[in-house]
């Protein structure tokens, strides 16, 4: 990664006016952002949840999935390259079946035409290619673009991963990414501020996993929305860069909007390791600014919002699951919970790996366990996976030990982790138990078998867990019977943080811009990529007598609405990806998904079918959910494709962060009940119109009327949180639109 040689002397500059003009100590993450302002002059002092500010991000990082319809959606911005530094990352197509080397070989038949799209794209614009094989996004951004005080928008919920190197790193939308590569300012809701300290030390059986696994049982799946976690405290020390990493990356999973360590010795270790001794050179000019004043950590409840503490010394392992990410279970009182709740207590598959466990030390720790298998005459009871997570950690020792001991290597590539794992079972609905170190688990998300429960640990208990074969075992304190019939216990995993001889010389799998500019290959006919056609613009004054489409009840993520795994192949192709809208939601009325009553046919049908009827028709729908709509992935294919279908408005309790912004950036309407009770008066055949559009404003209520088809009305206020800017954007019908007209 090459760096401005005078960057850290901009940063500390600016840091130091922002100071000044504020008047008050600054934590780590105000000094960020106020670092990368869009236009320096508007420092001010911002409320926290409700001003947004605008930004100008150093670096943009997007995945083969989501890239697709980022760069779709700049191929008719005008521009002719990025402005900003950027790369594309080949993970997320491979399947995870047979192996590495054979997947690799089926991915690239399989995927030829979406990568041949994506590497022209990237040389016609400017972008750096990575292979598939190449590495996990967010292992390959650590390995080489990260860096302490820097900021980077990604096009995965996951990005903030490179918080472990003391990078604040946004998860976004596509069209966020194509805001940001044609020089546009990137805009923000100022986040609130929740100040983790964490004091003592890991030890034993203890890992980074348990700090994340821990916090998400406190703060649960919507604890952090529009929040940054800021990590401090003397036991950030002890913890490596990677281990940070993984950290930051599961942020994700209570909605936070990043979260962020600050600079330390163990991150100028990584950086020298990976290559990149210069930039810790330089980091280590301005330690100061990269961390949180000395004022804010002595009364941390003064500057953050909300303060938690953990003490390391005193962390156990944590499960989490399963189906949510944040039903946390010390491992201490994991086995009385599955006799209590009937869960399937042998664990069947053990997967180690993903963007949030794919390090080297995160191996390095299990191959300890799996050289314990050999020596104490055990056997992994489980199916064991393994994705590393870059070719320079694949390549080494670590991995063969894995192998060795009966580890399926795959791809590095994310493959169970986003749906992509071809199980092969005696029953694929057949309830189950699997272990997993990644960072989602929710129902049908690695396998598609609903009835499997998905249980995420540390790659360390995974593996413990795989070796037992049972849900139950605690490596703890229980003991396992070896082929002899000798009682054994397991000793608490070790490793390195970097290969004993530093990591092996391999060619990383990137392909630079050759600024040629030439064609971008999208191959005739094609059913994986289609070229895009604006939104149109908004032409009425208020959405009436728009039908309801479905009425979803309980969790509906982004895997709900726009689910992945198979679907991941239509991700460039909007009309198609289009047929999964809301597959996976509940319906309200009958309990079942993927069934809801077309109401101008007076049957049954899928969510898809009934919106194209109404499309067809002109029909107008609408669509009503719960708390937290949109949780998980970033993918905006679950914007687009309501958008693309007629579906004017989102009605919910209330929305993921992400999602939220990705409906507003497509120019859909998402309000929210100011009485959630609201919810329950919202029949299956209701007519619904939202009034007040036509004196649309920031912070000014709308109402929602309700026609039942008995002839009844019935109406209520519901709130947005459109600024002034969002609203120009609702109104052209896409922010693409309105830059593309204002800023061409």
């Amino acid at each position: 990664m090459k760096m401005k040689n005078d960057y850290y002397k901009m940063y500390a500059q600016r840091v130091e006016k922002a100071g000044s003009i504020i008047g008050s100590p600054l934590t780590l993450t105000e000094k960020i952002l106020f670092a990368h302002r869009y236009n320096e002059q508007e420092i001010k002092a911002y409320t926290r949840g409700e001003d947004y500010a605008a930004f100008s991000p150093d670096r943009i990082a997007m995945q083969d999935a989501t890239a697709q319809m980022a760069i779709l959606q700049l191929m008719i911005s005008g521009k002719k390259e990025s402005v900003v530094p950027a790369s594309v990352h080949c993970d997320h197509l491979i399947r995870a079946y047979q192996g590495a080397n054979k997947d690799l070989e089926t991915a690239a038949v399989t995927n030829r035409e979406v990568y041949d799209f994506l590497r022209s794209a990237c040389d016609k614009y400017g972008l750096v290619f990575w292979k598939p094989g190449a590495g996990i996004i967010h292992q390959a951004v650590l390995e080489n673009y990260a860096f302490p005080g820097g900021m980077m928008i990604g096009t995965d919920s996951h990005t903030p991963n490179a918080g472990g190197l003391g990078m604040l790193a946004v998860g976004v939308g596509g069209a966020d990414a194509v805001d940001v590569m044609t020089g546009m300012e990137w805009e923000l809701k100022m986040p609130r501020i929740i100040g983790v300290k964490l004091t003592g030390k890991l030890s034993g059986w203890a890992s980074p996993k348990d700090v994340i696994l821990k916090l998400a049982g406190i703060l649960t799946v919507k604890g952090g929305t529009n929040a940054v976690i800021e990590y401090f405290g003397e036991g950030t020390q002890s913890i490596s860069a990677t281990g940070k990493a993984t950290i930051c990356n599961m942020g994700a999973e209570v909605g936070a909007t990043s979260s962020v360590f600050p600079y330390d010795d163990e991150m100028k270790l990584y950086l020298q390791a990976t290559g990149r001794r210069r930039v810790a050179e330089q980091a280590d000019t301005v330690k100061g600014f990269l961390k949180a004043d000395d004022k804010v950590v002595a009364d941390p409840e003064a500057y953050y919002d909300r303060v938690i503490e953990i003490d390391l010394s005193a962390l156990e392992p944590y499960v989490n699951g399963p189906f949510t990410p944040d039903a946390a279970t010390p491992l201490s009182a994991l086995s009385e919970k599955v006799k209590k709740m009937g869960y399937p207590d042998t664990v069947e598959a053990g997967l180690i790996g993903s963007c949030t466990n794919s390090s080297y030390q995160d191996l390095d720790r299990v191959a300890s366990l799996a050289n314990q298998v050999n020596e104490k005459e055990l056997d992994i009871r489980a199916q064991l996976i393994v994705n590393p997570g870059s070719r320079m950690i694949e390549h080494t020792e670590t991995v063969k030990i894995l192998e060795k001991n009966g580890a399926t290597v795959m791809a590095n590539a994310c493959g169970p982790c986003i749906g992509q794992w071809k199980r092969i079972t005696d029953d694929n609905m057949r309830p189950n138990t699997i272990v997993n170190s990644f960072n989602r688990n929710f129902a049908k998300r690695a396998d598609g078998n609903p009835n499997t429960h998905s249980f995420v640990a540390s790659p360390e208990i995974t593996m413990a867990l795989s070796i037992a074969g049972s849900l139950s075992f605690n490596p703890l304190k229980d003991k396992l019977k070896n082929r002899k019939g000798e009682w054994v216990s397991l000793d608490p995993p070790s490793g390195n943080k970097f290969p004993p001889g530093g990591f092996p010389d391999v060619e990383k799998g990137f392909v630079l811009p050759t600024g040629k500019s030439g064609q971008v290959m999208i191959a005739p006919g094609s059913q994986r990529l289609q070229l895009l056609q604006p939104f149109p613009a908004r032409n009425e004054n208020d959405f009436t007598e728009m039908t309801l489409l479905v009425k979803t009840k309980g969790k509906c993520t982004t895997d709900h609405i726009s689910m992945a795994g198979s679907w991941l192949r239509f991700r460039g192709h909007l009309e198609n990806i289009s047929d999964n809208l809301l597959m996976g939601a509940i319906n309200a009325f009958n309990g079942k998904a993927n069934l809801v009553l077309n109401r101008e046919k007076h049957t049954y049908d899928t969510v898809s079918a009934v919106a194209k009827d109404y499309k067809s028709k002109g029909i107008s729908s609408v669509v009503v959910a719960e708390d937290n709509y949109g949780e998980g992935s970033s993918r905006e294919h679950a914007a687009m494709e309501p958008r693309f279908l007629n579906v004017k408005a989102v009605l919910a309790k209330s929305f993921a962060r992400i999602h939220e912004t990705n409906l507003k950036k497509q120019g859909m309407l998402a309000v929210t009940f100011a009485n959630p009770g609201d919810y329950d008066k919202i029949r299956e055949d209701d007519k619904i119109s939202i009034i007040g559009l036509n004196h649309f404003a920031p912070s000014k209520s709308l109402s929602a009327t309700l026609t039942h088809s008995d002839g009844t009305t019935d109406s209520f206020k519901v709130n947005h949180t459109y600024n002034k800017m969002q609203i120009e954007w609702f109104n052209a019908g896409s922010a693409l639109n309105y830059n593309a007209k204002n800023n061409g």
